[in-house]
């Protein structure tokens, strides 16, 4: 004594075939990888605003991914030319200070164990003896 499904749409989850199974992060519907939900939350739980919509949380994770896919491709870039196969707060350091709007937006900032950019003033180099 089977009970047969009329219905015609499988094992699905209540109404229309909705819901079947496996659940899609926020992220992965944006096409992102830093954690859309958990950005919304800190949005939220900050007090940054009342209310705090949806697309908030998205908007916010696609600028940090961007930003981040930015730096470390100039880090990247910064240890190639240092042949190192690691990045090192070092290369991040000379990525940000050598790109304009990088050492804009991270003007204030200080990188543990970065250094500073290699910088020797032109008075204090030896003359040049002319013949």
């Amino acid at each position: 004594n089977k009970l047969i499904n009329m219905s015609g749409k499988g094992k699905g989850k209540g109404k229309g075939g909705r819901g079947s199974g496996k659940s899609v992060s926020s992220s992965s519907k944006a096409g992102l990888q830093f954690p859309v939900a958990r950005v919304g939350r800190y949005l939220k739980k900050g007090g940054f605003a009342n209310r705090v919509g949806v697309g908030a949380g998205v908007y916010l994770a696609a600028v940090l991914e961007y930003l981040c896919a930015e730096i470390l491709e100039l880090a990247g870039n910064a240890a190639r030319d240092n042949k190192k196969t690691r990045i090192v707060p070092r290369h991040i350091t000379l990525a940000v200070k050598n790109d304009e709007e990088l050492n804009k937006l991270l003007g204030g900032v200080t990188i543990a164990s970065g250094g500073v950019l290699p910088n020797i003033h032109a008075v204090l180099l030896p003359k040049k003896s002319g013949k």
